[in-house]
């Protein structure tokens, strides 16, 4: 998988899933995500008045609201300013339709802004903006510098396995959370490390992982010792497909207290699994994704994942032009062998010099093509892998002995 291509997915992945978890109650199942990731997003509700919106000030964790704090809502060019009430709310009425809206506030000299959003022309939006619990991040920072100690290390409850379809593969994420209950440094017994699934290819580390985490081929790897809380872990790959169906293992080093996989939904996209309890189809930011929850699956069990209807293209012509090359080349090794006559040798091989630039030809044409979306990814494939064996062929051909001398031009100079 090419680093810029997973980025790119993984923002929309990450957006899907903090919208699919932060703002659809599919059961108390799913757990909130961390505050902090919602932090400044506007999410757009019914439940409020037209050209309302609703700004929650909270410190550290949702239990933590900030009661009586300004807030600020820029309106284009102006300002309007409302305290938070008991639940830690300041809300805003009556605001134009389409006019630039930013929320800010200050908390103990730490400046929290909004993403910049239009005002709705229905419904409302509500948002949060997240101070940092200062004294929550001391007392995290004493606990961390204590000795280490042998222990156990789980996977939380909001990890999360995400599968999306791409062309000919499955890009598969996992945002996982390795927590250590206790107030001090774990290292665990064993390495923290897994593979990814079998056939993974471009296995990389994503942009908001612990500096902890490593790859090596598909070999991922978790450094300890593990700080008290949570430790990060955002991998991704991509898993070729040649049918439509595909069915992924993943064992783990340590227990996930809940399986929960949210599959992008394209076409007939079906997800089955003996460990999933419960799945439903739900639309988020115009897509729809499969979202899915089991029990807890203990460390090196396997999580199996059934998937169907992926997207994919026939190997049959493939296989085909495949063939066909090989039955070229047997013809070609039995015509080199039984022809030894100087002058046929000499008429084959001004064959195949022009069957050769004609090859080169032909493939120049076909990259061509390829750069200007003439040519779908299966035909180019195809094409491409045939005009390269008889390149080959041909080259092996010309430089045989067998081939006769090189033929000369009309001024007698070598062609």
């Amino acid at each position: 998988m090419r680093r810029d291509a997973m980025k790119e997915s993984t923002g929309l992945i990450l957006s899907i899933v903090s919208a699919l978890l932060g703002g659809v109650a599919l059961s108390a199942q799913f757990q909130m995500p961390d505050p902090r990731q919602m932090s400044g997003i506007p999410r757009p509700v019914d439940d409020l008045p037209a050209g309302t919106v609703s700004v929650r000030l909270i410190r550290g964790a949702l239990s933590n609201n900030v009661k009586g704090h300004p807030v600020e809502l820029r309106v284009g060019d102006k300002v309007q300013t409302a305290n938070t009430d008991e639940n830690g709310r300041a809300e805003f009425r009556g605001l134009p339709a389409g006019s630039k809206l930013q929320a800010v506030a200050v908390v103990d000299g730490e400046r929290l802004e909004s993403q910049e959003f239009p005002a709705p022309s229905q419904g409302g939006i509500r948002l949060m903006l997240v101070a940092t619990d200062k004294e929550r991040e001391r007392q995290k920072a004493e606990e961390a510098r204590a000795p280490a100690v042998t222990g156990q290390v789980v996977l939380g409850g909001e990890s999360r396995i995400v599968i999306q379809p791409a062309d000919e593969a499955l890009q598969i994420y996992y945002l996982l959370e390795i927590s250590n209950t206790a107030r001090a440094p774990v290292n665990t017994v064993s390495p923290f490390a897994f593979d990814m699934p079998t056939g993974a290819v471009g296995t990389a580390v994503l942009e908001g992982s612990s500096p902890q985490v490593s790859v090596t081929g598909p070999r991922v790897r978790v450094a300890g010792p593990f700080p008290p809380g949570q430790t990060i872990v955002r991998v991704g790959t991509d898993l070729p497909v040649s049918s439509g169906a595909l069915e992924i293992s993943q064992k783990f080093p340590a227990t996930l207290e809940q399986l929960t996989v949210i599959a992008r939904k394209t076409g007939d996209l079906k997800l089955s699994s003996p460990q999933i309890d419960r799945q439903q189809d739900v639309p988020t930011q115009g897509v729809t994704v499969i979202a899915a929850t089991g029990g807890t699956v203990p460390a090196g069990q396997a999580v199996t994942l059934k998937l169907s209807g992926l997207p994919h293209h026939s190997t049959v012509p493939r296989g085909i032009a495949l063939s066909l090359v090989g039955i070229i080349v047997v013809a070609g090794v039995w015509a080199a062998s039984v022809s030894r006559d100087p002058t046929a040798a000499a008429s084959e091989r001004k064959r195949l010099m022009a069957r050769r630039e004609k090859l080169f030809q032909d493939l120049v044409r076909l990259e061509q093509d390829r750069r200007r979306g003439r040519v779908d990814q299966a035909r180019y494939g195809v094409r491409r892998e045939e005009l390269m064996a008889g390149l080959e062929h041909v080259f092996g051909a010309l430089d045989s002995d067998d081939a006769g001398p090189e033929p000369t031009d009309r001024a007698g100079v070598a062609a």
